[in-house]
């Protein structure tokens, strides 16, 4: 005993740092995980296997579909929110840009498919038929809405808003995860320190008492895998608390599910499942066709009917094929300015579409288990490969410190 007090005596501070370099092993090797999983969010380095891309970024589908499947399956259906809209009032609030649209459209239709008679004709005629369109126009978006409405999902396709634009904005993906789970993320490094240190003390003893080569490599090792282990059971086990020796446990971010609701769900309302974004893939997703169907439906009812009992004058002016296509370029016209149009009415469908609330009351509804999914996917996606990293890091610094030792 004398002897080894004598030992630590004479290197005594090579000793101290032992605990100290352990812990610094633990956070450094969380530091480096955490980097992994997120950054760089494009590969870099040789295709396909000398580099590296950031795990949530490289499984950019996957993930994005794991958190759509839980957004349709527990927290919001497209039928709820579309149901929430009211298309008389979408229609007045697109009403005076959708008016000055239909204007600029029936003047450059008439001048581009019957330019002698429009220009002949008196000013208060051409007046007249550019305020009965006008007055119609916005009426065919509501009737659009009112008609979406009734069978969201014939045209309107969630899955793939989420899932394209996810793909497309990385950024976004990898910023939903760390919001979600920025406290856990925390915790994460900070404990890879704490139980690097107690590890670290352990190893500074069997330093002394023993003095092998290969220990303080192995330590290293253990350390950076070990404490990988251990906080990520933290962060997600136990799913419901447990009483032990009078402590509750209760896994970290299960812990917090009513606080990252709010994070959730402002994120999302904001960023994701906005009314622009909506519209976008009304007007241009893969079931748009369908949309566009609709529109040229009552474009041609509003055209013929502002034709009237001058109907069969108008097609002999212009001729069957013409006026076809006359109707056709209208609703081709219409489709090219509804994105900016649309765009006015996105604050009230906001308000009124209630996205955030709506997420913040099913998220805070949700199971343990479902609750869980929200962020671990993050993490279990190649856990392994993270666990060992954080592994030969610490097996290698453990080397290092030999040096100092020997």
């Amino acid at each position: 005993m004398d002897a080894l007090i004598a030992d630590f005596k004479a290197d005594m501070w090579l000793y101290i740092s032992i605990p100290f370099i352990s812990g610094l092993i633990g956070y450094v090797t969380k530091v480096v995980a955490i980097k992994m999983m997120f950054q760089p969010i494009e590969f870099w380095g040789i295709k396909p296997f000398l580099g590296w891309q950031g795990i949530v970024p490289r499984k950019a589908e996957k993930m994005a579909t794991i958190a759509v499947d839980l957004m349709t399956e527990r927290l919001i259906k497209p039928e709820e929110i579309f149901a929430r809209l009211d298309p008389a009032r979408i229609a007045r609030e697109i009403e005076v840009p959708m008016m000055e649209a239909s204007e600029d459209i029936v003047r450059e239709v008439m001048q581009e498919y019957q330019p002698g008679l429009w220009e002949g004709m008196p000013e208060f005629m051409r007046q007249r038929i550019i305020k009965r369109v006008k007055g119609e126009a916005p009426k065919i978006v509501a009737s659009i809405m009112g008609e979406v409405q009734v069978n969201v999902s014939r045209y309107f396709d969630i899955r793939h808003m989420v899932i394209s634009n996810l793909k497309k904005d990385k950024k976004l993906l990898n910023e939903i995860f760390q919001r979600v789970g920025k406290q856990e993320l925390k915790f994460f490094c900070k404990a890879g320190f704490y139980f690097g240190f107690i590890i670290g003390l352990v190893q500074m003893v069997c330093w002394l008492v023993w003095r092998e080569p290969w220990m303080l490599p192995a330590f290293g090792g253990f350390v950076g895998l070990f404490s990988d282990w251990l906080a990520l059971q933290m962060l997600f086990r136990p799913l419901n608390p447990k009483k032990l020796f009078g402590y509750t446990l209760h896994g970290l971010f299960l812990k917090r599910q009513q606080e990252v609701a709010g994070d959730y769900a402002a994120l999302i309302s904001k960023q994701m499942l906005t009314p622009g974004i909506m519209m976008e893939e009304l007007f241009s997703g893969p079931r748009s066709d369908r949309v566009i169907q609709l529109l040229q439906k009552q474009v041609r009812r509003v055209v013929d009917e502002q034709a009237g009992v001058a109907r069969p004058l108008v097609l002999y002016a212009v001729g069957t094929s013409r006026y076809i296509e006359m109707k056709q370029h209208i609703a081709d016209r219409i489709l090219e300015r509804l994105p900016e149009t649309m765009k006015h009415m996105e604050e009230y469908a906001e308000d009124a579409m209630d996205v955030r609330n709506t997420l913040i009351t099913r998220m805070r509804m949700l199971t343990p288990t479902e609750f869980e999914g929200m962020l671990r996917p993050a993490f279990k996606e190649e856990e392994w490969i993270l666990i060992t990293v954080g592994a030969v890091l610490g097996f290698m610094v453990g080397e290092m410190q030999i040096q100092f030792m020997l």
